[in-house]
């Protein structure tokens, strides 16, 4: 029953990102042909950042479907890192999309092209709606989801971009400065690449299985050792499946108690995890701390609060 909610929100987001992708491909064509015939790079560089908004909404759209099916054998986590290799795709793309701009802005700066002003301001204002509503479509969820999070900010950052373009057109319109064309291009290259840096770092950060940003180990190992029980902690492990989807593992040292006793102990600590920290599915393995573990050296031992895989693997 716990993942109702989750199936209903994808259903209603798969039906606003579907909405959101065919407005964005039929205005991506209308913005293709006007820059062509106004000339502007500012017009045909926001019609690429919208292609990319395509490229990116499609594969959203497909994340958020696989995401749907259950865990099985060959998947025992399911298929939430989907939306993150999703998200890491579009966050490079719209990186490769910026060096291109800047590569055409340059050339527009050594030589700069008349500018159909006209045509660049009416079509930027229309590009300007048309993008705040498809990002307002896809906004819900984004705040937890790596993936939706990619889509919107490539929305949202169309938004400013072709507010950019619009400003620098109503400028040429009354001065004639058609460099503004390019000057614009190159803000917006720099919007896309910051827009990129982040998402692209913590979608790296996530497949990497680093610890979540906001999670103080020093912070959660007191909280840990102060639930009633446990004397000790070692091997503990902190790792996010997708942003909002996080997991944790750790040997618990325990008293010599029964173990009606020990689940409660483990019971205490999951619900401080899930109520402090977020973390929802912990895997707590329990040890007597007079009982001698066969075959653990000291990378493993409480002294060393975070286990040392290599080693072990070469140990044992």
């Amino acid at each position: 029953m716990a993942h109702e909610p989750i199936s209903d929100l994808s259903r209603s987001t798969v039906r606003r990102l579907a909405l959101s992708l065919g407005i964005t491909l039929v205005f991506v064509v209308v913005e293709i042909l006007a820059g062509v015939f106004a000339n502007s790079l500012a017009l045909l560089t926001d019609a690429a950042h919208n292609l990319t908004d395509v490229l990116a909404l499609a594969l959203t759209w497909w994340a958020l479907w696989i995401t749907t099916k259950p865990a099985n054998s060959g998947k025992t986590y399911g298929y939430h890192r989907a939306g993150i290799l999703v998200a890491l795709v579009n966050s490079t793309t719209l990186a490769l999309i910026a060096l291109g701009i800047f590569y055409e802005a340059w050339k527009r700066f050594v030589t700069p092209p008349e500018v159909e002003a006209n045509i660049l301001i009416g079509v930027g204002a229309a590009a300007v709606i048309v993008n705040l509503v498809t990002a307002l479509l896809v906004r819900r969820g984004s705040e937890n989801d790596l993936n939706l999070r990619s889509a919107f900010l490539h929305l949202m950052g169309d938004v400013v971009s072709t507010l950019g373009a619009v400003i620098a057109g109503i400028i040429i319109l009354f001065t004639g400065w058609n460099w503004l064309d390019a000057l614009v291009s190159v803000l917006i290259g720099f919007l896309i690449l910051w827009n990129a840096r982040g998402i692209l770092r913590e979608s790296v950060q996530i497949l990497m299985e680093s610890t979540p940003a906001d999670i103080d180990m020093n912070a959660l190992r007191r909280d840990m050792l102060a639930v009633e029980g446990v004397r000790g902690i070692h091997d503990l492990h902190v790792w996010s499946i997708t942003r909002s989807l996080r997991t944790l593992s750790a040997h618990l040292i325990t008293d010599d108690v029964t173990v009606s006793v020990g689940a409660k102990v483990q019971v205490a600590v999951g619900g401080m995890l899930a109520h402090h920290y977020g973390i929802t599915h912990a895997t707590l393995q329990l040890e007597c701390g007079v009982i001698p573990v066969p075959g653990r050296d000291m990378d493993c031992a409480p002294v060393g609060l975070y286990c040392d895989i290599t080693v072990n693997n070469h140990n044992h």
